[in-house]
């Protein structure tokens, strides 16, 4: 019999619609319930791609003795932390405030007014891995809530004063922040490279994250200032995620995280926003380093996004599962004899691929502690060295491991697939819009960009409500259903893809509908004293408004609303760039003691303390001289970048880009000038010599 989250539209909550726990959805009759039972909540929050999610609900949630006693003695909430990220970053406060890790499942425990008295992540069936079994657990705080009343509340109120601390506390007063000096990066590059793996690269032990936010620090630290240890650091963090595990070999795109340094076994999950954040990385790797394995990572996430990602309508989808027939990996891993029964007759490519995949027998997959015997496809040795054992050569080897691959995708495709969550979020796809039209414009693929174009439409038109002159993002949109209302990082995002569209295309009512867009946001969730909130003015009434100042897997909205302020305070007023000192001012003392916690908003704080650099290009934006101009300015990685396009003959062109197109007129031919500060350089006419202008200085 299914139970109330069968009305849902959210993948993750349909999961669980016919568990025989009494599930509500977060909503106003469900809190009403707890206050008339006078039970405590239940509230697990966990998401559709999440592994361990998929284990408890096997183990508790479908076991029928659990499920009787969270239905006897709470009200049981389950919440997508994907449609509610409000929700998730309060209680995600409370694992940690009782001096725990994070994550997902997280199961916390509610007084009926939604105050915390006690929260974990996921919960054996069990006693198991030192850890109390899940009945235990229901039966302890049921009896601590009726037994024990008065102090249950006082733990409750004291861990909602300790969010709304630290919630409060994420951004320091103005006046105790540290100067924003020339010195910026190397304070924190000096931080963040005290953790780089020197041997497998990336930041820390295990489990290793792609970690983009710092990663760009480090490499703008490399650049920007001829740091070499911190330049060989980004260099071999995005190596060695290209050649391990974490990428799927076959399909292409990331997995989500490693399980050891080596960047080998992944968490198999494919999330969105890592292969949005991850192509940036590759694109601007491949114009740092000239590498061609790093564009051919960029053009292959593209590929996999396009593919596996897109919706018919143009928007991208957001995960896809780590399991599938209810095995983690199962769909990625491989042993010898099926590497070879997919491989046929062709010999030379099955001891290619064995070869060069790393496939034996022993595997290096284990599941539960257990070994299985099957292999995460990895590079285990070069090209050259397989070419020197089987005595051929390169060429030939190349050639072999590209009908390998072949065969091996075709051979996974009749494989059942993991489940793919298809909501389509405002911030996730803003993310993909701005990462694929950048990715289309310096790889000189206009395919990339029509995608971005396509997604930025759809989002446009389902999840942007206009208010005026102003503009607010809504949530997400499943299928018809459409929920909302957004929060900062769904602005903040996509106030900036919409303007790397228009850096990119030049089409200036992209500047128009982010300024609409960022104009909202200011609106809803700015308040003078107190800086950008996570959460608007007009939201549900929570136990706290958060702030998110830190970066998660995701940039933090409070940096990314800095970044599409910055941007709008160079092409069209001041005024957006003049609030975002005092922000920045106030996010200053823990970012630089916490450059990890901190990389998107070091960015824009080196862009402030550096400046932008600003490349106007006046002409039409058809002609292909003025293309050819742009492709040299996208071809370089220029990171405190701004593009303007300015073309006499139209009036909103000169609007979108008010502020530098003062002072400079049309030519007799197209022209671009570069400017620092306060100053222009004369205008140029050719790629051949904007591209000296171009360079760190």
């Amino acid at each position: 019999m299914p139970n109330r989250l069968a009305a849902e539209a959210s993948p993750y909550l349909l999961q669980h619609a016919r568990n025989p726990v009494d599930w509500w959805p977060w909503c106003d009759e469900a809190l009403a319930e707890a206050k008339r039972r006078d039970v405590p909540i239940l509230l697990s929050i966990g998401y559709s791609a999440c592994h361990w999610c998929h284990v408890m609900e096997h183990e508790s949630f479908e076991n029928e003795a659990i499920a009787a006693l969270m239905n006897e003695h709470f009200v049981c909430i389950k919440v997508d932390r994907e449609e509610r990220p409000d929700l998730d970053q309060i209680y995600q406060l409370v694992v940690q405030l009782m001096g725990r890790s994070g994550g997902w499942p997280l199961t916390v425990f509610l007084t009926p007014a939604q105050k915390p008295f006690f929260g974990g992540t996921y919960f054996p069936p069990s006693d198991r891995y030192g850890m109390p079994g899940f009945g235990k657990v229901l039966l302890a705080l049921s009896q601590a809530y009726r037994e024990k009343h008065d102090e249950v509340q006082e733990q409750a109120a004291e861990l909602t004063r300790a969010i709304a601390e630290v919630s409060r506390g994420a951004a320091a007063d103005v006046s105790e922040a540290a100067p924003l000096g020339p010195d910026l990066l190397e304070r924190v590059s000096r931080l963040l490279l005290r953790r780089v793996d020197a041997r497998n690269g990336g930041f820390g032990d295990k489990p290793k994250f792609p970690n983009t936010m710092p990663l760009e620090v480090v490499l703008r630290r490399g650049v920007l200032e001829g740091d070499g240890v911190a330049r060989d650091a980004a260099r071999l963090q995005l190596e060695s995620m290209r050649r391990g595990g974490i990428w799927d070999h076959l399909g292409d795109g990331f997995h989500r995280y490693s399980t050891d340094e080596r960047w080998l076994v992944p968490h198999f999950e494919k999330m969105l926003y890592d292969n949005a954040l991850l192509l940036r990385s590759y694109v601007d790797g491949h114009r740092v380093f000239g590498a061609p394995l790093f564009a051919d990572t960029a053009r292959a996430i593209a590929s996999y996004s396009r593919r596996e990602m897109t919706d018919p309508s143009g928007g991208y989808y957001a995960t896809q599962d780590a399991d599938s027939e209810g095995e983690e990996g199962k769909f990625f891993v491989w042993d010898p004899a099926e590497v070879r029964e997919a491989l046929g007759a062709d010999e030379d490519a099955a001891k290619v691929a064995l070869a060069y995949y790393g496939v034996r027998p022993e595997g290096n997959f284990e599941e539960h502690g257990r070994a299985t015997g099957k292999t995460v496809l990895h590079e285990s040795q070069p090209i050259g060295a397989i070419a020197a054992r089987l005595d051929r050569s390169e060429e030939e080897v190349r050639a072999a491991l590209d009908r390998a691959r072949k065969a091996l995708f075709e051979a996974r495709e009749k494989r059942v697939k993991p489940f793919r969550d298809e909501k389509i979020l405002t911030s996730w796809n803003a993310l993909m819009i701005g990462a694929m039209a950048e990715a289309g414009a310096a790889l000189g693929d206009p395919a990339l960009v029509d995608s971005a174009e396509r997604a930025c439409a759809f989002v446009q038109s389902k999840l942007v409500v206009a208010q005026g002159a102003h503009a607010r993002a809504l949530r997400l949109v499943k299928g018809d259903v459409v929920k909302g209302p957004g929060f900062l990082d769904d602005h903040a995002y996509l106030a900036n893809a919409l303007l790397d569209l228009y850096e990119v295309t030049g089409d200036p009512t992209r500047v128009a509908a982010a300024r609409a867009l960022v104009d909202g946001m200011i609106d809803a969730f700015w308040e003078d004293a107190e800086g950008f909130y996570f959460t608007p003015k007009d939201g549900e009434a929570l136990i706290t408004r958060s702030k998110d100042p830190f970066d998660s897997a995701v940039p933090s909205g409070v940096s990314m609303a800095c970044r599409a302020l910055l941007r709008l305070g160079a092409l069209v007023d001041t005024k957006y760039a003049a609030m975002v000192e005092r922000e920045l001012l106030r996010l200053a003392p823990q970012a630089t003691s916490n450059p990890m916690g901190f990389g998107q908003a070091l960015c824009e704080m080196d862009r402030l303390v550096r400046g932008s650099v600003d490349v106007v290009l006046v002409g039409a934006r058809g002609d292909a001289r003025t293309q050819a101009l742009a492709r040299e300015v996208f071809a370089t990685w220029i990171p405190n970048r701004t593009v303007a396009w300015l073309d006499e003959r139209n009036p909103a062109s000169r609007e979108a880009c008010a502020l530098l197109a003062e002072g400079k007129p049309a030519k007799d031919v197209p022209v671009a000038y570069v400017c620092r500060g306060r100053t222009c350089s004369l205008p140029v006419r050719t790629p051949e010599d904007l591209a000296p202008l171009l360079t760190p200085q």
